[in-house]
Order: C-alpha cells, then sequence, then structure tokens
C-alpha cells in the first residue's frame, strides 16, 4: 500500500525557518516526481514547489530564494527548506508524488508563522 507520511509542521515566527520531509513507502521512488502543495485558510491549494526524478526543480513565485525542495531516493525522502517565513506561508502544507498517470497524497501537515 502506498503511503506519504509527513514530518509534523509547528509555529514559526516571522523569518524563522523550518524544514519538512516526506517518507514514501509502497512506489518506486526514484521515478517519481514529488512535489509539496499547500493551502492557506480561505484559499485554494497552490503548488509550492516540486522535483522530478532528474533533481529539476520548480517554484512557485512567491517562494523563490526562500525555500528549496530536495529528495533523497536512498531515504525514499522528499524535504521543504523553508527560509524566511512570513505570515504569509501559513497553510497545510501536502506532499505528492506523480508517476505517470499515478498520484499520492501525503496526510497534510499544519504551518503557523505568527509571532
Amino acid at each position: 500500500q502506498v503511503q506519504l507520511v509527513e514530518s509534523r509542521g509547528g509555529l514559526v515566527q516571522p523569518g524563522g525557518s523550518l524544514r519538512l520531509s516526506c517518507a514514501a513507502s509502497g512506489v518506486n521512488f526514484s521515478r517519481y516526481t514529488m512535489g509539496w502543495y499547500r493551502q492557506a485558510p480561505g484559499k485554494q491549494r497552490e503548488l509550492v514547489a516540486n522535483i522530478t526524478s532528474g533533481g529539476m526543480s520548480n517554484y512557485a513565485d512567491s517562494v523563490k530564494g526562500r525555500f528549496a525542495i530536495s529528495r533523497d531516493n536512498a531515504k525514499n525522502t522528499v524535504y521543504l527548506q523553508m527560509n524566511s517565513l512570513k505570515p504569509e506561508d501559513t497553510a497545510v502544507y501536502y506532499c505528492n508524488g506523480r508517476w505517470r498517470s499515478w498520484e499520492y497524497w501525503g496526510q497534510g501537515t499544519r504551518v503557523t508563522v505568527s509571532s
């Protein structure tokens, strides 16, 4: 059975940093494009960043220069390093894996940026 298990989020002050991780099981991880999405209160879900099997990454304009996505295929894990956090980054963050017609989602982890 496919599972994407995310680390716990948390409460962070503006300007702070947080690293999220997502561990996959039940899939051939190295073949998958992995991504992070988020949904802020009262807003639509949006792509934050993704990374292909070849290591090419893509970021939303709102997080460029602040966030970094990476993957460790040996650990079947994808990471999202979040720096210089802003209150606007407050959201539930979801891990996503996609390969051909297959798509899977993590359970979501809540990140709150507030003083």
